[in-house]
């Protein structure tokens, strides 16, 4: 399933240079710019606040947007800088590179585990150990994956899951060339009866110490 692109909506910015950057930001926004595509760069600005949630929520210099400025068509774009203050660590400007629905762009990739009722391992009580939540991916901007899919179905304890071992959308290909891992079924950490003893011992070692302090002291 292509992966919904988030809107970015902002707004032409009428002049450039300096002075109306700085205009810019006292009424609440963040200058930019929005090139490439064959055509002209665009000055834009873009809300301080939404700008800053969504670089807190992380993701944003890997995300493709559909850019939406009145007056101007639709764009799918992708952030290719962001400066901020050096003292307030804030947002100050944020540049944009247009995108053509045959472009093709690396984005991270959100990973999905399916069958884990159907996981031979973890029905032994092993646990799923997610290496890489998410994987960096070569895709086209006008068609992006929500996810990818790993299947646990009939994994044992001990197995590894590599990116070889995922099937990938068509026309995707993963960034890295080596067989990285994205997870792992491990064994299940079992307390044996002596760990047991000795921490019983060691408890009750720490409680007849109390007590000779306490009759030290008296």
């Amino acid at each position: 399933m292509a992966k919904k692109i988030p809107d970015l909506i902002a707004f032409e910015r009428a002049g450039t240079g300096k002075g109306a950057a700085r205009a810019a930001r006292r009424e609440g926004m963040v200058p930019g710019v929005a090139y490439g595509g064959s055509k002209d760069p665009v000055a834009i600005n873009l809300p301080f606040n939404v700008l800053i949630k969504s670089l807190r929520d992380g993701g944003f210099m890997s995300t493709l947007f559909n850019l939406k400025v009145e007056g101007h068509d639709d764009v799918r774009v992708i952030c290719r800088d962001v400066q901020r203050d050096v003292v307030k660590d804030l947002p100050i400007h944020a540049d944009f590179l247009r995108l053509h629905r045959d472009t093709r762009i690396a984005l991270a990739i959100h990973v999905e585990f399916i069958n884990e009722e159907e996981c031979d391992g973890l029905a032994k009580g092993g646990v799923l150990t997610v290496v890489r939540p998410e994987v960096e991916l070569n895709v086209m901007a006008g068609d992006i994956p929500d996810h990818i899919t790993v299947d646990l179905a009939g994994l044992d304890v001990g197995e590894t899951i590599t990116i070889s071992s995922v099937k990938l959308p068509e026309g995707v290909t993963a960034t890295i060339d080596r067989d990285f891992v994205i997870a792992n079924i491990q064994a299940p950490t079992v307390s044996t009866d002596d760990d047991e003893a000795d921490a019983e011992e060691a408890a009750e070692g720490e409680t007849a110490e109390g007590q000779s302090e306490e009759g030290s002291e008296e």
